[in-house]
């Protein structure tokens, strides 16, 4: 299906430091907000207690907030609504005197004058254990990008795989300043939500890359810039299908999946949006920019195919006993 009619190719190139400049200013904000804001970690890297309440009627979140703050170990807690105005969670941050107890019939037993209550979870994460929890997650992330880097530069060529790693980075730089921006909360969630934008603005940068790789092989012009703007234009019905697909399921699952999903969902919605930008207008210029040759890369293809038939007539040999 051709979203996109053309005759001649889209000249992306020529604007590609526009692009480039964007992407640095956005990056810079939001490295600045991630250091300046910090992230609200949630109750699995922070440490914490987690209690889901649920009512007859609507919640009194008034009364309950009021409850709490006059006992030791709740003093601090934050109270908001789950999925309906009847549930509530409490969020809390642990300690010697919350962990030794039964909190779930604590909290029962508080809240009893504020209406009739049943305790739907209780959650609890030591802060050594939600620090070792941010340790791995972190090594997580790197580990993926390093094998991503390992994994283009055997498939294609290793200014491709910067190229992609780079966008990779960019991606991910972005979506982490609009979790820290938007203090949504931090949790293994979105930690889930970052890996997965990992693949799919990988998945979309292979595809482009597979084309411009396409087109080096069977163009006779040797200037990049020229056959990138081929590649890419070829790709733009086929990246924005499925960017809009994948984008409206996820908006979907933002507006209509409740508080449970809102975090993973909304973090999936910036990654959509700045790994289809990045595949297209960030991976194929740093392509250009880190010096690829269209010649040597034509010549390396010659040499690779050369050794291929030179290996195929030693095999031949041997099998006919001449060798």
């Amino acid at each position: 299906m051709e979203m996109f009619r053309y005759k001649d190719p889209i000249k992306l190139m020529a604007k590609a430091k526009y692009f480039g400049l964007l992407s640095l200013i956005v990056i810079l904000a939001s490295w600045t907000i991630i250091f300046t804001k910090g992230f609200n970690y949630g109750i699995d890297f922070a440490g914490g207690t987690l209690i889901q309440v649920k009512y007859e009627k609507k919640a009194p979140l008034k009364d309950i907030r009021a409850a709490l703050s006059g006992v030791k170990g709740f003093e601090d807690a934050s109270v908001t609504n789950f999925g309906s105005e009847q549930e509530v969670v409490i969020r809390t941050k642990s300690s010697s005197s919350v962990v030794a107890k039964d909190v779930g019939k604590e909290v029962a037993d508080i809240l009893k004058d504020t209406g009739k209550v049943e305790i739907r979870r209780v959650d609890m994460v030591g802060p050594k254990i939600g620090g070792e929890l941010r340790e791995k997650g972190l090594k997580a992330t790197l580990f993926a990008i390093l094998g991503i880097l390992i994994y283009i530069s055997f498939r294609f060529e290793w200014r491709f795989a910067l190229a992609s790693v780079a966008a990779l980075v960019h991606d991910v730089s972005i979506a982490l300043g609009a979790i820290a921006l938007f203090s949504v909360p931090f949790n293994l969630d979105i930690l889930a939500a970052i890996l997965t934008i990992l693949g799919y603005s990988l998945n979309d940068t292979i595809i482009v890359f597979d084309r411009i790789r396409e087109g080096i092989e069977k163009a006779k012009d040797v200037i990049l810039g020229d056959i990138i703007d081929e590649s890419v234009t070829r790709t733009l019905s086929r990246t924005t299908l499925t960017s809009l697909t994948t984008f409206f399921v996820v908006l979907v699952l933002y507006l209509f999946g409740g508080e449970i999903l809102s975090g993973f969902s909304f973090t999936l919605l910036v990654g959509v949006i700045v790994g289809t930008y990045s595949s297209i207008f960030i991976a194929s210029p740093i392509l250009m920019w880190l010096g690829f040759s269209v010649k040597d890369y034509k010549q390396m293809l010659a040499d690779k195919k050369k050794r291929e038939i030179e290996k195929d007539k030693l095999r031949n040999q041997f099998e006919q006993g001449v060798v």
